[in-house]
């Protein structure tokens, strides 16, 4: 018999099916591939009614964006907080949509866990473990980005972490490793896609604008993460990129969304996966 993982719970070794996890009627980890686009930040109510009526129609149901913002530098956008939040839940009534987004900290938790449908852990946390013991005792599910500089096994454990504190619906994100190449912000480790998902029953999602830094690599990234079997993608996008308040150089502009998810949903197709979005993507027009 295989020797069980020090990553116990996550592992296939200890559940030999897949961890299929269902919000607001998206299977996550199941066979249709799970898209989840919007902007790095919510900037003002005309930036996110204006994405959240594009995506929506494209057929996506999950929009992202971040209200309380980690940024390397202090001086930074660092988000519009609970205004950020409510925006969010505004598009999110009017366009059906569930809504995904960071908690940065604990003493924001009780602020984010109204709002959203999918509470985001970023790589900045992954190795938080105190945090991530306490954010398993909640009852949302939990999108728990890799650290930037962890290995799979880090990864892993830090899952363990969350299922530990008793919630079994975590949803693992790879957006990319620092390495010593200095091309792209970060390096998409689409191999670890693959093993990850090998590794563990956990639904594993990548995250191509946060890899990449680069609008210009998001398709290919996302095609390559798609064949390696992703169950879903997480796409930043913005109404106006230029001006965009965080991150706009990896942002697409809306209709570069639109314009890839076909091609999205051949590959899909090509490993097995379907699209239940993929017949709406003609009827936007920007």
């Amino acid at each position: 018999m295989t020797d069980i993982p020090k990553y116990k719970l996550a592992s296939r070794q200890w559940k030999n099916k897949k961890t299929i996890i269902d919000v607001k009627g998206c299977k996550i980890g199941g066979d249709d591939l799970f898209l989840i686009a919007g902007p790095c930040a919510v900037e003002s109510e005309e930036q996110i009614e204006t994405i959240a009526s594009y995506t929506s129609k494209l057929g996506i149901k999950f929009i992202r964006g971040g209200a309380f913002k980690p940024r390397t530098s202090p001086y930074s956008f660092q988000g519009l907080k609970e205004t950020g939040l409510s925006l969010l839940k505004q598009v999110s009534n009017t366009y059906d949509l569930g809504i995904i987004t960071e908690v940065m900290d604990l003493s924001l938790l009780d602020t984010v866990y109204p709002y959203t449908d999918i509470i985001q852990i970023g790589s900045r946390n992954m190795k938080n473990y105190h945090f991530l013991k306490e954010i398993g005792k909640t009852d949302k599910p939990i999108m728990l980005k890799r650290g930037m500089d962890a290995t799979m096994e880090e990864w892993l454990l830090a899952a363990e972490y969350i299922l530990l504190g008793g919630n079994d619906n975590v949803i693992l994100c790879e957006r990319g490793i620092r390495t010593f190449d200095t091309s792209n912000r970060n390096t998409l480790d689409i191999a670890g896609i693959a093993s990850a998902k090998q590794l563990s029953h956990l639904p594993v999602i990548s995250d191509p604008s946060q890899a990449t830094g680069n609008r210009d690599l998001i398709k290919p990234a996302s095609l390559a993460s798609i064949a390696a079997g992703a169950d879903g993608l997480m796409i930043e996008v913005h109404n106006d990129p230029k001006k965009a308040l965080s991150d706009g150089p990896q942002s697409l502009y809306l209709e570069q969304l639109g314009d890839m998810m076909p091609d999205f949903a051949k590959v899909a197709k090509a490993v097995g996966k379907t699209c239940s979005w993929s017949h709406k993507h003609e009827i936007v027009n920007v």
